[in-house]
């Protein structure tokens, strides 16, 4: 696994903005989660025309469906808003995305499964790579759990993904 300080962006524009992925299992809790707040961080940040946003599962469990209930609720309190459907990560999103930013270790080893021949190594990170907050890397799935795992992954999320940003902005060029 590489590091955050190994990130080699290229110059980000509005005619070639920063494509970003978020990868968890289902794409109902976490991702989605990660795509909104990233989305709202960039919104409020004026920066939109910079950066595309989406999400992914690496299972097909939940296709087409909102995020998780829970996950909106928690978001919605914070001002932020998970618009997206469920989806599952495609091989053609490796070509597609300059970050591919898996939530956990799981799907971040099938990410790496899926990349065959280790051609884009070098976009997948761990959204914790980002995080300022020391801890086990993981954003933890809180789907069978209460709604203190959702605050939990939202404060996790947020902190992260504005990271995140302030990594990439040094490259971006309006």
């Amino acid at each position: 696994m590489q590091s955050v300080t190994s990130l080699d962006l290229r110059k980000i524009t509005t005619e070639n903005p920063l494509k970003v992925c978020f990868v968890c299992l289902g794409n109902i809790c976490r991702s989605p989660t990660a795509e909104g707040v990233f989305q709202h961080i960039i919104n409020r940040d004026g920066l939109s025309a910079l950066v595309e946003v989406d999400s992914a599962g690496t299972a097909a469990y939940h296709v087409g469906e909102p995020a998780n209930s829970k996950s909106r609720m928690i978001a919605e309190q914070n001002g932020v808003s998970l618009n997206s459907k469920a989806r599952k990560f495609e091989y053609s999103d490796f070509d597609y995305f300059d970050l591919i930013i898996a939530m956990d270790k799981e799907n971040l080893h099938e990410l790496q499964r899926m990349d065959r021949k280790s051609q884009y190594r070098d976009k997948i990170f761990l959204l914790r790579d980002f995080d300022p907050v020391p801890g086990d890397m993981e954003v933890p799935d809180p789907y069978y759990g209460g709604i203190n795992g959702f605050e939990l992954v939202f404060e996790i999320v947020m902190r992260s993904c504005e990271s995140l940003l302030d990594t990439a902005r040094p490259h971006m060029s309006p």
